[in-house]
């Protein structure tokens, strides 16, 4: 099974929203919410999967977005238990299109019980473990690079879950940020470079979340514990949080992509606001790009507050030339090309009466694939503004 590399065509593929709860009786539903919290992070499917001590493991994976679906009480009525994982998925490995069988959380039945794992990042060794797992015998249901997580800790020996996912990941090169549960624990880990974020949130007295990222404990009213150290894993029960360092310390490699777009401007990483790290770029942007220009607009939303920070550096007006539709979704992740340029006209229009005559600053916060770039200069000159400059607040991605 090929994996795509994940800037084929100039597609970056590296995002997908993890999130879990222990401790509330309905914890499928906290999940729930804080999954449509991250729902930036992946706009083609979802899942859950919970647990009951009754009723034991249930799962329901649906594609579209969590308010469409896990908002259906007979749906969650069907998601019992105080334990509960999720996944919002953007693919960023194996086929794309519609196989309800790629969408995590992916689960698996040990020897020693059941375990389910949602995994966010990307490895880049998942073509040749598959390889050897299948001539091994392994028998894989999906064409994503995360089940071959599952498998891994199938083959160990060791007697506990938590210590399997050990044996597993280091097997593993690349990515991981992942949420994962037994029928009594919820783990979190992280790989020694920490290239994707995962937080711990304390809910109410005796129940904990982990969650891609800050905003998603703010839906649901936990308080911010900490982040999830590069190379840790964090079991988890209703008494507390066991914390452990099983791999070989790294220099970390933090995404700078997670400041710069993935992660929502409300979320804290590392102690930092992702708003105010995006607003200080735009600063540092208007005194390393200067121009003349009567007007600067930034490319909705994700382009908001590096164009903010832009115009006050400047000195030049801040003006919404361009209004975005609410209930379109990004037109980065959309699945394929000819979606994304039809995505452009209809979830972004100009501002005609505030731009016409005017020289226009455009920022946005970075260019992949110069999709949106292109139409939104088209649009800006057809409405009538005298000239377009784009200011583009990240690097080009280039030689990956």
């Amino acid at each position: 099974m090929p994996f795509a590399h994940p800037f084929d065509d100039d597609k970056l593929r590296e995002e997908c929203g993890v999130y879990g709860v222990i401790g509330p009786k309905d914890a499928a539903n906290f999940v729930a919410l804080g999954l449509h919290a991250l729902q930036h992070r992946g706009q083609e499917a979802g899942g859950i999967v919970s647990h009951d001590p009754d009723e034991g493991f249930n799962s329901a994976r649906r594609f579209g977005y969590v308010r469409d679906n896990f908002t259906k009480q007979s749906l969650m009525e069907t998601l019992p238990g105080p334990l509960a994982i999720g996944h919002v998925r953007y693919s960023t490995a194996g086929k794309k299109g519609a196989v309800i069988r790629d969408v995590q959380p992916f689960f698996g039945e040990f020897s020693l019980g059941g375990a389910a794992i949602a995994h966010n990042g990307n490895i880049t060794n998942a073509e040749a473990l598959r390889r050897e797992l299948i001539e091994h015998g392994s028998i894989f249901q999906s064409s994503s690079d995360s089940e071959c997580i599952i498998h891994l800790m199938a083959r160990s020996f060791q007697r506990t879950i938590p210590a399997r996912m050990e044996d597993a990941l280091r097997r593993i090169e690349g990515a991981f940020s992942i949420v994962a549960m037994t029928r009594t624990k919820l783990i979190g880990v992280r790989d020694p470079l920490g290239v994707r974020p995962l937080v711990i949130g304390r809910l109410g007295e005796d129940g904990f979340v982990l969650a891609s990222e800050t905003c998603a404990l703010d839906i649901i009213g936990a308080e911010l514990v900490r982040d999830v150290a590069p190379g840790e894993m964090v079991v988890i029960t209703r008494d507390g949080i066991d914390s452990s360092h099983p791999f070989r310390p790294q220099k970390p490699r933090f995404c700078i992509f997670e400041h710069v777009y993935f992660s929502r401007p409300d979320s804290i990483i590392d102690g930092r606001s992702v708003y105010e790290t995006r607003r200080q770029i735009g600063v540092e942007l208007a005194r390393e790009a200067p121009v003349e220009a009567d007007l600067v607009c930034p490319v909705p939303d994700s382009g908001t507050p590096a164009a903010i920070g832009f115009a006050h550096e400047s000195g030049i007006p801040y003006g919404m030339g361009i209004v975005r539709n609410q209930y379109m979704g990004r037109t980065f992740i959309e699945p394929t090309e000819q979606i994304r340029n039809m995505g452009v006209r209809l979830k972004l229009n100009v501002n005609r009466a505030l731009i016409r005559g005017k020289r226009v600053v455009l920022v946005d916060d970075s260019v992949v694939r110069g999709t949106t770039s292109r139409k939104i200069k088209e649009m800006i000159l057809d409405a009538g503004a005298a000239e377009v400059h784009f200011r583009i607040a990240s690097p080009p991605t280039m030689w990956p």
